[in-house]
């Protein structure tokens, strides 16, 4: 995993995320990611390229398609690293309301 500078540093783009989001629910083809965040699928694969160098998405080839899926694990860390550096204490008010 890359440093959390880097990793929010690559997370900065709007369509990484919109990648990330769809990704979530399912794995999928390039084109149905080029579809899902309003991208061309020259521009998704990019993205794609991107988010697996930093570790985020793992590839399966099924057939001819090549199916994005994302690393839960690597997400929960990003996630993790962000809750050690908020300070708003929101986590503290969705526990107290819970």
């Amino acid at each position: 995993m890359k440093s959390s500078a880097d990793l929010f540093k690559l997370l900065s783009v709007d369509t990484r995320i919109d990648i990330v989001e769809a990704l979530k629910k399912q794995s999928l083809s390039v084109g149905e990611i080029a579809k899902a965040a309003g991208v061309t699928q020259a521009a998704a694969s990019q993205h794609l390229r991107v988010l697996k160098d930093a570790g985020l998405v793992t590839a399966e080839r099924q057939g001819y398609f090549i199916y994005y899926t994302l690393d839960r694990n690597a997400l929960e860390e990003c996630r993790a690293r962000l809750n050690r550096i908020c300070t708003c204490g929101c986590n503290e008010r969705k526990t107290k309301k819970g």
